[in-house]
């Protein structure tokens, strides 16, 4: 093999790698939801197929080289096959009941250690190979097979989060990772071999792995959305956390109270319209469904809103298939969406506000820098009156305790509500914090009670949420 091809070689498995190893953490979001626990267990495992992977074709590099090919194509075709069927195995796991940190762990190595280990194994031949092919430059020659993987490593990156996921999803890009495994078996030459054996299973490889379709209705590189409709609600998912319903056939034209169905927005909205005042200038931190900036709109004639959410493919979906909240938000001069993430609009913004609403969530948890001191020491120089947080958390979870934790060092009154708990021990949390005192609520609704939090750490940017697990 020529010097260059060898390069290249080692330059698109680089590429692949990477790109599978970013799909691997996104893909898994559906599932187990994005923590720093789920992405470091998949960086951990990915990166330990890599070690053995070379480890193992150091071996295999060092037999004779008709028969150290014949082993890396095989090795190639194998990769092709597992990368292709990863998205299909970490649903079957899944489906047999996989959950928690231990079937989170036990699924990422299942469904993505294999491949990363093959994808690795045809590089200590590749790099002996473009070493020997420049008898006398070695030195040159090895440097230029490690830039060759940090490229490939770099370009990996930007193509799985600015290209694949975004444009085509996770389905589609993990088959397209083992296409190009694939497509790089007729260039290890060496010993016998077919192009008919190379062909045939490159057509069922890449049926395979979009035979289980996409993980959900609408895929972007940041969410993974879902609607459906039964019992007389149209419910949107994002990473199958429920982020906002409606009533089928509410009447979008008649502005009413009851067009809030989820008991958090519900609760919310009681305590928002009691203390603010018709004309309030509200900031919503989390777009989601747009319920909460709706029934404010909806409801008061004169209250201007701004709701930040960070994917713009979330407010297509709402448009699209949220009647009362798309005709409410659609063209209204009281509104602005801004596509942006929450803190960077919170950290930019000029704007001053009476109120704030963060209700942002990453899968079933508050992204870790919206919960910090800083957002709020921030937050609180750009509202002058209540903020409203909403969590999910256990009840007196950490989440929940390092919140309130943080709310009580910069407002001198907050209060703690806590819903129903559900069957998987998780509670909505809304926590009102103000400069000023607030009216008691009167009306509990929905099982909403007051609770105690214990006392905790502050989460800071130095040391945050790691989420939930």
């Amino acid at each position: 093999m020529r010097f260059w091809e060898t390069v290249g070689l080692i330059l698109v498995l680089s590429i692949v790698g990477l790109t599978y190893e970013i799909a691997a953490g996104r893909v898994l979001a559906p599932f187990f939801g994005t923590s720093l626990v789920t992405w470091t267990t998949v960086i951990a495992t990915v990166l330990a197929g890599f070690s053995l992977g070379s480890a193992l074709g150091g071996l295999i590099a060092e037999r004779e080289r008709d028969v150290a090919a014949q082993i890396v194509r095989r090795a190639l075709i194998a990769t092709a096959v597992l990368m292709a069927l990863s998205p299909t195995i970490l649903s079957i796991l899944y489906g047999l009941g996989a959950r928690d940190t231990g079937g989170m762990v036990l699924s990422v190595i299942v469904a993505f250690f294999p491949a990363s280990v093959l994808v690795s194994f045809p590089s200590p031949y590749l790099a002996k190979l473009a070493v020997e092919a420049r008898p006398g430059r070695e030195g040159s020659s090895l440097g230029v097979v490690l830039a060759a993987g940090s490229l490939g490593a770099i370009v990996g990156a930007v193509l799985a989060g600015f290209v694949a996921l975004p444009l085509v999803g996770s389905a589609l890009t993990f088959a397209a990772c083992g296409a190009m495994a694939l497509l790089c078996v007729p260039f290890v030459r060496g010993g016998a071999q077919s192009v008919l054996g190379v062909i045939a299973p490159a057509g069922l490889i890449i049926a395979l792995g979009l035979t289980n379709g996409s993980v959900c209705r609408y895929e972007s590189g940041l969410s993974c959305i879902d609607i459906e409709q039964r019992d007389g609600e149209i419910r949107l998912y994002s990473d199958r956390i429920t982020q906002a319903a409606e009533r089928v056939n509410h009447d979008s034209a008649a502005p009413q109270e009851d067009a809030l169905v989820l008991r958090y927005t519900q609760m919310l909205w009681a305590r928002m319209a009691q203390d603010l005042p018709p004309d309030a200038n509200v900031l919503f931190v989390g777009g989601g469904g747009y319920s909460l900036p709706s029934q404010l709109l909806s409801l008061r004639p004169e209250a201007r809103a701004v709701a930040v959410e960070i994917d713009p493919l979330v407010t297509e979906v709402v448009h699209g298939n949220l009647p009362w909240a798309a005709s409410v938000i659609k063209d209204n001069k009281r509104l602005d969406i801004m596509h942006a993430d929450g803190r960077m609009y919170i950290n930019e913004t000029e704007r001053q506000f009476d109120a704030a609403v963060m209700d942002a969530f990453s899968s079933g948890s508050v992204p870790a820098h919206l919960v910090t001191l800083e957002t709020y020491q921030r937050l609180r120089e750009i509202v002058a009156g209540p903020v409203y947080v909403n969590l999910i958390d256990e009840p007196n979870g950490q989440l929940a305790r390092g919140t309130h934790a943080i709310l009580t060092q910069l407002y001198p009154h907050v209060t703690s509500l806590i819903g129903p708990v559900s069957v998987n021990g998780y509670s909505n949390f809304i926590l009102t914090a103000s400069p000023i005192p607030l009216a008691r609520l009167d009306d509990m609704l929905n099982g909403y009670t007051v609770t105690t939090l214990a006392a905790s750490r502050a989460f800071t940017d130095d040391r945050g949420w790691i989420g939930h697990r």
